[in-house]
C-alpha cells in the first residue's frame, strides 16, 4: 500500500448495536440520536464504538462523511451524553483519594522481574506468545499507534511554562524530531508491514473489542476537553513511565518469534526514548503543571489510574482468549 492510500480516511465501521447504528446513520445524513439507551453499558461494544466513531471526526474522518460534521451541534450533544456515561463510570471505578500524583506514578515504577499473577500482556508475549498473538496485539494497538501522540498534542495550548516546554520536547521526539521517516506512527506502520498486517489507518477497527476501543477513547476524551487537561497529563505520564520496560519485553518477544528488524525496531526505539521521556514528563510536565495549578493534582491521579484500569481490562480480554487458544479479535 502506498503512503497516500494508507492515509486516506477509512470506511465507517460496522455497527455493534442500536447506538452505533444510529451514529453511522447520522453521519450519512439521518438525524442524530437524542437519547442514549439506559441499557447501553458504559464499557460495552455499542457505546464505545459510537464514541470512537464520533471522536474520529477530529482525526482523519471517514470516507463519504462530510468534514463539516466535525462540529455539528447535534452530534456534539450526542457525544457529550456518551462521554458523560463513560466518564461517570470511570469516576465510580477508579479511586483518586488519599494519594498524590508522585505516589501514583511511583506505583507504576515498581517493575517486577516476573509476572506471578499472570496478568501482564508483555510478560506473556515475551515468554510464550506466538507470532499470531503478536500480530493480533499489533492490529489492536494500531488504532492508537497509527496516530501516536496525536491525542496528547491537544493539551499543548492548555499548558504553559515548564509543563508546555517539557510536553513539546517529548512530542517533538514522538513526531520524528523533524524526520518524517522517524515519526513513531510511521515506525509502527513499518512494524505492521514486517508482520504482514494491513497498514491502512483504521483497518482493524471492526476487529477491535470494546476494551481496546476504550483505551483509545480515553485519550480523546481527555485531550478534547480543557477541563480534563490534568487527566490528560496523568495519562501521558502513565504511558511514558510504563513504556520502556514493556517495550523491552515486546522487543524480546518479537526477536524470539523471528520477526524482522522493522518490527523489533519500533519497540527497541521506545525502550531508549521513553526512559528519557519518563524523566522529562515527571520533572517538567507533571511537576510544572502542579506547580502552577496545584488544584489539578486529583485530576492527574485520575488520569494515571484510569489508564491503568482500562489497560487491565484489555489485558484480561487478551489473556483470557489467548490462554484458551482463541483469538482476541472480534473476527479472524
Amino acid at each position: 500500500m502506498t503512503s497516500a492510500s494508507r492515509h486516506r480516511p477509512p470506511p465507517l465501521p460496522t455497527p455493534r448495536g442500536p447506538l452505533s447504528a444510529a451514529i453511522r446513520a447520522a453521519l450519512l445524513g439521518a438525524p442524530a440520536p437524542r437519547n442514549v439507551p439506559d441499557d447501553s453499558p458504559a464499557y460495552g461494544d455499542d457505546l464505545q464504538l459510537a464514541l470512537y466513531t464520533l471522536y474520529e471526526l477530529h482525526y482523519r474522518g471517514f470516507r463519504d462523511v462530510r468534514d463539516t460534521l466535525e462540529w455539528d451541534s447535534a452530534l456534539l450533544a450526542c457525544r457529550a451524553t456518551l462521554e458523560d456515561r463513560f466518564l461517570t463510570a470511570l469516576r465510580e471505578d477508579v479511586p483518586t483519594t488519599g494519594t498524590t500524583a508522585t505516589a501514583a506514578l511511583d506505583e507504576l515504577q515498581v517493575e517486577p522481574t516476573a509476572d506471578p499473577d499472570g496478568t501482564s500482556v508483555s510478560f506473556f508475549l515475551r515468554d510464550e506468545g506466538t507470532l499470531d498473538q503478536l500480530r493480533e496485539y499489533a492490529a489492536l494497538r494500531s488504532l492508537y499507534h497509527l496516530k501516536e501522540a496525536d491525542p496528547h498534542a491537544w493539551v499543548i495550548p492548555r499548558l504553559h511554562g515548564r509543563a508546555k516546554a517539557g510536553m513539546v520536547a517529548v512530542e517533538f521526539d514522538e513526531f520524528g524530531a523533524g524526520r518524517p521517516d522517524e515519526i513513531h506512527a510511521q515506525l509502527f506502520a513499518d512494524l505492521m508491514t514486517d508482520l504482514k498486517l494491513e497498514t491502512a489507518y483504521g483497518h482493524y477497527l471492526d476487529a477491535a473489542p470494546a476494551e481496546a476501543l476504550a483505551t483509545v477513547n480515553l485519550m480523546s476524551l481527555f485531550g478534547l476537553h480543557r477541563a480534563l487537561r490534568g487527566a490528560l497529563v496523568g495519562h501521558f505520564a502513565s504511558v511514558e513511565v510504563t513504556s520502556s520496560p514493556g517495550s523491552r519485553r515486546l522487543a524480546e518477544a518479537l526477536r524470539r518469534v523471528g520477526a524482522g528488524p522493522a518490527a523489533v525496531r519500533f519497540y527497541a526505539e521506545h525502550v531508549e526514548a521513553d526512559a528519557v521521556h519518563e524523566q522529562v514528563v515527571r520533572q517538567d510536565v507533571v511537576a510544572g503543571l502542579l506547580e502552577s495549578e496545584p488544584e489539578l493534582e486529583a485530576d492527574v491521579v485520575f488520569g494515571v489510574r484510569a489508564t491503568t484500569y482500562l489497560e487491565e481490562r484489555l489485558a484480561a480480554r487478551l489473556l483470557g482468549a489467548w490462554r484458551q487458544g482463541e483469538t482476541a479479535l472480534r473476527g479472524p
